[in-house]
Parts: structure tokens; C-alpha cells; sequence
């Protein structure tokens, strides 16, 4: 039992983690003028989504990957 407590205690602790990397790209792009066309939190289907003006914001299924989708200028990877 304290195994499934541990490696959720880890899951929450990275997922922490990525959150605060991921928002910060985000906040770099919009300060930067590049659009963001997607922030999300998790893969998998979609429980909730908030369209924005600028921004789809959405909430899916497994909180273990993050990500902060945004338009790339040509010849860039």
C-alpha cells in the first residue's frame, strides 16, 4: 500500500513540476507576442475546454503530460 502511495505522491510532485515549466512557456509566447493555441493539462479525452479569444484552454483525461501549444515562425522546428 505505501508503494501506491509512494508513485502517487511522485505522480502529483513531477505533474507539479511540468505545470510550473509549461507556464512558463506559456507566459514567455503571449510576452513575446506568439500566439498560443493550446494549453492543456493531461492526454487523452477531453473532460472540459474553454475556448478564448486567443487561447483554447482545455482538461483531459490523464494529468501526466502538460502542454502549451503555440504557432512556430517558418524554418523554425
Amino acid at each position: 500500500m505505501s508503494i501506491i502511495i509512494t508513485i502517487i505522491k511522485i505522480v502529483v510532485i513531477l505533474g507539479f513540476l511540468v505545470l510550473i515549466h509549461e507556464t512558463g512557456h506559456f507566459v514567455v509566447a503571449r510576452l513575446c507576442k506568439i500566439k498560443v493555441n493550446e494549453f492543456s493539462i493531461g492526454f487523452g479525452p477531453l473532460i472540459w475546454t474553454k475556448q478564448t479569444e486567443k487561447t483554447k484552454y482545455s482538461l483531459r483525461l490523464i494529468p501526466l503530460r502538460w502542454l502549451c501549444e503555440y504557432v512556430r515562425r517558418r524554418g523554425t522546428f
